[in-house]
């Protein structure tokens, strides 16, 4: 199967070297990997530069961009760059992060699955952070959920679920989407994979009220918003997320927000939402 990967890149030069000598010492190579120099004002692109001069596979694309690092759309704005630059002859799409380092069994195994389950629309592995000279579980990672640093996506799935949106949830919606059309998901606890920046750490303050926000896109309703939110602020200890979040879902909704999804998907997506809800509570 041919791997392609794109990797949005913002002021990665402290960490955008190490990903990719990950990639080029996996057992399985890649076909392509695009690394998308996001408006940066490092050395991002010079560190790029060195692979690209060493593997014909690598390749930089530049990009102008804002440098407020809203979840959502600023990286996926750079991804769809990145993804603009390849030709279609993928089987497997990745949507990695740049500051990531993948055991070198990593696209092996991930491809494994694919090969072994036709069915299979998106895989990964758990990321993992340093915390006292350890590497732990990052606190957001479980295995009903891909986090947005590293989806691997099967073509069709990729296409039926009309790619990645531009907006903050879209590494949520990707996965319930794939469900509605009959795509399943994995994830591999034995792929350890090091996320050397934690999740959010360059975010912009006003992505505060974003997750509430991608809640009414999802069409998930005031219930689950708010069992959603009070769950999310929880899992990171801050309780002032949870105000935020569902000011973010109310002022969407006063805005009559464009939704990410339509009606009949949005039904889906609440009724798996409640399913999930209810098997926790028996």
């Amino acid at each position: 199967m041919n791997i392609y990967i794109v990797i949005p890149a913002h002021n990665e030069d402290h960490y955008i070297g190490k990903t990719l000598q990950s990639l080029v010492e996996q057992t399985l190579l890649p076909k392509r990997v695009v690394v998308v120099n996001d408006n940066s004002s490092d050395k991002t692109q010079s560190v790029v530069e060195e692979f690209t001069l060493k593997y014909s596979w690598i390749s930089l694309v530049n990009s102008e961009s804002s440098d407020i690092h809203l979840p959502g759309s600023k990286i996926i704005n750079a991804f769809n760059k990145g993804f603009e630059s390849l030709d279609d002859n993928y089987d497997i799409i990745c949507k990695f992060d740049a500051d990531l380092i993948f055991p070198n069994n990593y696209l092996e195994q991930i491809t494994s699955h694919f090969i072994t389950n036709p069915k299979l629309g998106m895989a990964s592995g758990f990321c993992y952070i340093e915390k006292d000279n350890n590497w732990i579980i990052e606190s957001l990672t479980n295995k009903d959920h891909i986090r947005g640093a590293l989806k691997a996506y099967r073509k069709n799935c990729f296409e039926q679920i009309g790619q990645l949106k531009g907006s903050m949830g879209w590494d949520t919606v990707d996965e319930l989407l794939a469900k509605y059309h009959g795509w399943e998901i994995l994830t591999d606890e034995t792929l350890h994979v090091k996320h050397l920046k934690p999740t959010g750490k360059s975010y912009n303050k006003a992505s505060k009220y974003l997750q509430g926000e991608a809640m009414y896109k999802m069409r998930y309703g005031f219930w689950i918003t708010l069992i959603s939110s009070y769950k999310l602020a929880y899992k990171k200890g801050k309780f002032r997320l949870f105000r935020d979040y569902m000011s973010g879902y109310f002022k969407a909704k006063s805005n009559k927000t464009q939704f990410l999804v339509s009606k009949e998907e949005g039904k889906f997506i609440r009724d798996l939402r409640w399913k999930g809800i209810l098997n926790k509570l028996t």
